[in-house]
């Protein structure tokens, strides 16, 4: 086997699922670090966010406007 995951089995996750991937993450990581981790990605997910707003609205605003007929 490749180690290939088709996207179909990762979309297939139900809530007892992720309840269980919690639970392990809990127990590797703890509580506060994994509280820091979550804080961590949603920054970034922000940023992130964030960026792509900016590169839209500069592509808006050199988008050449319509002349009027």
């Amino acid at each position: 086997m490749t180690g290939f995951v088709p996207p179909a089995i990762i979309g297939n996750v139900g809530p007892l699922e992720m309840l269980v991937i919690l639970l392990i993450l809990l127990l590797l990581f703890g509580a506060s670090r994994l509280a820091g981790l979550g804080a961590a990605a949603g920054k970034t997910i922000k940023e992130f966010r964030k960026a792509i707003r900016d590169v839209e609205d500069d592509v808006n605003e050199t988008k050449p406007s319509k002349p009027d007929a």
